[in-house]
């Protein structure tokens, strides 16, 4: 553009074909722009997806390490019933035996 003694501004070819150059220019990086965009839409739709997999995963695992632990208690707890009732199976053996023993000095002959 350019202005002569107060005349007005006037458009020459070669002005108007920078704007044409301009615009178009402006054109591609919207469209590329646009393409990037969707691009990241892709991803981030991807990476929902993989964050809702492993979600997913991490529940079912923590599901079975609850269910594994609960099993876990229970063979703790019935380990330390058997051992009770072993306990008490060796008292009442002791107890026998020693019957026996006190059975067996009584019948001893001739002591």
């Amino acid at each position: 553009m350019t202005k002569r003694d107060g005349e007005r501004t006037r458009w020459t070819d070669e002005m108007l074909d920078e704007l044409a150059d301009s615009v178009s220019e402006l054109r591609e990086s919207v469209s590329e722009v646009k393409d990037s965009v969707s691009e990241l839409r892709e991803s981030v739709s991807e990476v929902k997806d993989s964050v809702e997999g492993v979600r997913l995963t991490a529940n079912a695992l923590l599901q079975i390490a609850a269910q594994q632990q609960r099993e876990n208690e229970a063979r703790q707890a019935e380990i330390a019933e058997i051992r009770q009732r072993q306990e008490e199976s060796d008292k009442r053996f002791e107890v026998l035996l020693s019957e026996v023993r006190y059975l067996i000095r009584q019948i001893k002959p001739g002591d």
